[in-house]
């Protein structure tokens, strides 16, 4: 088996990008899917995975990987309802398992499923991008989350992480989670992770978590997954072949410190999933989403994608966050996940892979 290219498609009614239109990318052949009308512990019921799965495969795509099946609050903060939830989260694996779903991406992330202060920043050439401005990240989150919010709400897009029925209780949740430290997530993490392990195995699919992002601690709430020291201690903290990583170079890389290709190389064997995008770094800390070729940002995606071959990779990658081109801007077009940047990086990493093939080819004569 060999590396698979795969596209986030957020289904049809709730994405502007059509099944057709990614048809006519070349190389694409896995749809990253999920159902975006659930709420964080409710149960995936087989006729919505059905109807979902059945349009990705008449289209001429596999749906092996989903993202995301979001986790509870309760499980996330250790209420004792949590059990509860873990057993919607079974039923949930079982259920896509029967559909040939194979990876399940998640977070762990308390709060907020990622933190942007622009979603259409002008890069400088005429496009967009996510941005992060770190000066406005400080003690007031309902500034942020409001800005996210208002713009959900005026162009009818809601986010992954950002349902508003949550942020609707913002201080609630504050509340609820202020007396969790960074170890006691650690510990309703692997709590979560023991319980759900046999029913992986039972099932084989493997539960592949994505990094924090950004990688550290913001409004006060403990961040887990933002380094290579901290991804060696979730790996090792519950070693199962069914424990792995949703690798996202972006989110890692916010962090410039951090080096993914290492990463890769070091943990290969549980990585079934990655997120690819590139970061450009500011020196007042903050950063931009970038086009997908090496030399647009910092974060080395040629020695990412030659990690990955290096090792024998084949599971799914997909392009993350891309720049918003032409014609796209708010109204018609997901913050990062517009048609053609994205597109433009599959072509890029695509080309990137053909020629270490080639290069492979040329030493075995």
């Amino acid at each position: 088996m060999s590396m698979k290219m795969g596209w986030r498609w957020y289904g049809e009614g709730n994405d502007p990008i059509t099944l057709s239109d990614i048809k006519q990318i070349p190389g694409v052949e896995e749809i990253v899917w999920a159902l975006h009308s659930k709420m964080p512990g409710e149960i995936w019921e087989e006729a919505e995975i059905k109807e979902v799965v059945d349009q990705i495969h008449a289209a001429g795509f596999d749906a092996t990987v989903v993202e995301s099946v979001n986790v509870h609050d309760d499980i996330k903060i250790g209420l004792p309802t949590r059990d509860k939830y873990i057993e919607n989260y079974k039923q949930c694996i079982r259920n896509l398992s029967k559909f040939g779903v194979k990876t399940i991406c998640y977070n762990f992330m308390p709060i907020f499923d990622w933190t942007r202060t622009d979603l259409f920043h002008p890069v400088g050439d005429g496009s967009t991008a996510l941005f992060y401005q770190k000066d406005l990240i400080q003690d007031d989150y309902k500034g942020m989350a409001n800005y996210i919010l208002e713009f959900t709400e005026k162009y009818n897009m809601t986010f992954p992480g950002w349902e508003p029925e949550r942020m609707a209780k913002l201080d609630e949740l504050f509340k609820a989670y202020a007396p969790v430290t960074k170890e006691k997530l650690w510990d309703n993490l692997k709590y979560f992770l023991e319980a759900i392990m046999p029913t992986c195995r039972e099932c084989d699919i493997k539960m592949a978590i994505h990094q924090d992002d950004p990688p550290w601690d913001i409004f006060g709430l403990p961040r887990l997954l933002v380094d290579a020291e901290s991804i060696d201690r979730f790996l090792t903290m519950v070693d199962d072949p069914y424990n792995c990583l949703t690798l996202c170079s972006g989110s890692m890389n916010a962090n410039p410190n951090n080096n993914v290709a290492a990463i890769v190389r070091k943990h290969c064997d549980r990585i079934p999933f990655a997120h690819v995008r590139n970061i450009h770094h500011f020196e007042n800390g903050d950063f931009s989403e970038a086009a997908h070729r090496d030399c647009c940002g910092e974060t080395g995606i040629i020695e990412i994608l030659r990690a990955y071959h290096d090792c024998g990779f084949d599971g799914c990658i997909r392009p993350d966050h891309g720049r918003q081109l032409w014609e796209e801007g708010p109204g018609n077009c997901r913050p990062g996940y517009g048609k053609y940047d994205r597109a433009l990086g599959v072509q890029y990493m695509l080309g990137v892979w053909d020629l270490l093939d080639r290069l492979d080819e040329e030493k075995s004569k």
